[in-house]
């Protein structure tokens, strides 16, 4: 009897396909699974590694597949993708992910709990909020700007926004003002929910040490610090901070070639929010260091004497992910910096 060793299972909503595969990679099985028929169908095969691709819903099939006694492996879909031959379809996507699965240096997705995914949704709720209340400051922006009424950008200048719709002087007709009023409504709302998201933050925050400490970071607040703490993997999971940074996307893309060294933009890999909040936390950090000024002979004067301004924030971001991979593994507080730091 041929032992299988590896199983590549393509996740859907209805129908699964797994594929079975001996430790010499030769085909053993190729199954169709309905919804049901999943967890039943792995609880009689014998212990072995089970690859999926890290997908909606991944997470919970290896964490349910895990418990019936196999080793449960999430590989990114990117990397499955050189090992699909000739025609896509979901068996040749099944014997892809367990080609993959069986290379030795595979890089695998950290498989998140229960509690992982769930402090992860405030993050996602924030970000879809925030999205429409930019879209709905957009959209009553644009109106107002067809009557004559022109508005600067930013959420500073919201309120010159809404009081244009509620003034009953402004030269407005009224059939349009009904249906802005809506817009303003609905704005009121999304600004009411996103105070509730963010002092849930705050207090989660408060309550947990080490986003305490990693507050303590020029450039971290509550929001950043929690959601390091949601959104990223185990930081043992990492060699060294620069391998935090260069999984964060802030480090350079490399077309290097014939032993010369081709640095390009910006890779932007990996985790994007936790990305665009460090590189928010940074532009507010450079700002404060332009209009207050920094310390002198520190590393954030000398790149902003001699670098344009958001490569200074690129390189404080890659700068301040180092630094929470050093706070999380090693321990201790951050202490800012001397001079010639």
């Amino acid at each position: 009897m041929v032992t299988v060793s590896t199983i590549g299972l393509y996740l859907a909503k209805n129908v699964f396909q797994a594929h079975g595969a001996n430790a010499g990679g030769a085909v053993v099985f190729r199954k169709k699974l309905r919804r049901d028929q999943v967890l039943r169908f792995f609880a009689v095969q014998p212990a072995c590694i089970v690859a999926m691709e890290a997908c909606a819903s991944a997470h919970y099939w290896a964490r349910e597949i895990a418990k019936l006694g196999h080793t449960t492996r999430l590989i990114a879909a990117h990397y499955v993708k050189p090992f699909i031959k000739r025609q896509k379809n979901d068996a040749a996507d099944a014997e892809a992910i367990c080609e993959a699965a069986q290379r030795p240096t595979m890089r695998f997705v950290t498989i998140k709990s229960e509690e992982k995914q769930a402090s992860a949704v405030v993050f996602r709720t924030r970000d879809l909020l925030v999205r429409q209340r930019t879209q709905v400051i957009n959209a009553l922006r644009g109106h107002l700007a067809e009557y004559g009424d022109v508005v600067r950008h930013g959420p500073a200048h919201v309120a010159k926004l809404i009081a244009l719709v509620q003034d009953t002087r402004c030269d407005l007709p009224e059939a349009a003002r009904a249906i802005l009023t809506i817009l303003v409504e609905t704005l009121q709302a999304l600004e009411a929910k996103l105070k509730v998201l963010d002092a849930e933050i705050a207090r989660r925050a408060k309550q947990d040490d080490v986003a305490r400490r990693l507050m303590a970071i020029p450039g971290v607040g509550a929001v950043v610090a929690i959601a390091i703490e949601a959104l990223a993997p185990p930081m043992e999971v990492f060699r060294a901070g620069r391998d935090f940074a260069a999984w964060l996307g802030l480090t350079p893309l490399q077309r290097s070639t014939g032993g010369k060294q081709r640095l390009g933009k910006m890779s932007k890999m990996g985790e994007r929010t936790l990305r665009r909040l460090l590189i928010i936390g940074a532009s507010s950090v450079v700002r404060q260091a332009v209009s207050r000024g920094a310390l002198a002979g520190s590393w954030l004067t000398r790149m902003l004497a001699k670098k344009p301004r958001m490569l200074v924030i690129v390189a404080l971001a890659n700068k301040m992910a180092r630094v929470v991979w050093a706070l999380m593994v090693k321990g201790g507080i951050y202490r800012a910096p001397t001079a010639a730091a």
